[in-house]
């Protein structure tokens, strides 16, 4: 069963600042993905559940361009099994020296309602991919086919991506900022709890933008949360 609409709705308007600040508080500290940036920036957030494809480096004898001719092929499987409104997570070893995908297969993932792509490599064929309306992260650009650089081996199985675990079914979160991974039994308190941490700090921020002091106000002490609740519209 797949999160639930008002779980995917909080998510999208959480940031990925809070959302790490959330998973900390429950002793989760490596759930941002290092050096893997947003490269369509027009898209929407990024929220969905993983669906994991691995590579290994590359063998000559095995990764040629007629390989995509095979429809067992780890990779075009992926493209094609992905289920709609999940999050396809590449795991390329941090290697950016050959595209992950190009546009014609990231197309192809849009046209299925593909919730987005992540991936700690690179894409080939960015200027095509950069004003697509699904969201694409990745760790770089690089013009050479995947094959000069990985083999895809397994889909649907836990992988690295950008250093952090990533198990099927994980949820995964993209903003401006980044990427972030909840696991999926806590997607749901995750999102009520960043909701509540985002209408705080809008709070706290129009309080220091008139002048108060961080002290007592961020974090607010019992005198700003006082002020805080007042000011909440179900209070008033």
């Amino acid at each position: 069963m797949g999160i639930s609409e008002e779980t995917r709705r909080l998510l999208t308007q959480a940031s990925t600042a809070t959302l790490t600040t959330q998973l900390f508080k429950r002793g989760l500290r490596n759930t941002y993905m290092q050096n893997v940036h947003r490269i369509t920036p027009d898209a929407p957030v990024l929220v969905g559940e993983a669906y994991t494809l691995r590579m290994i480096p590359a063998r000559e004898d095995l990764d040629h361009p007629d390989m995509f001719r095979d429809r067992t092929h780890a990779q075009r499987r992926a493209i094609e099994e992905c289920p709609a409104g999940d999050v396809l997570v590449i795991d390329c070893r941090k290697n950016t020296s050959a595209g992950t995908l190009g546009d014609i297969l990231i197309a192809r993932l849009q046209a299925r309602g593909v919730a987005g792509v992540v991936s700690d490599g690179a894409m080939r064929d960015t200027p095509q991919i950069a004003p697509m309306s699904i969201p694409v992260f990745a760790g770089g650009a690089a013009a050479p086919a995947s094959f000069g650089a990985h083999h895809p081996v397994d889909t649907n199985l836990p992988v690295a991506c950008g250093d952090v675990a990533v198990y099927p079914g994980d949820v995964l979160v993209g903003d401006g900022e980044g990427v972030v991974v909840i696991p999926r039994h806590l997607a749901d308190e995750v999102a009520r709890d960043a909701a509540a941490q985002e209408h705080l700090e809008v709070w706290i921020l129009s309080e220091v933008k008139a002048g108060k002091s961080i002290f007592g106000t961020y974090p607010p002490d019992d005198d700003a949360r006082a002020r805080y609740e007042a000011s909440r519209p179900q209070n008033r």
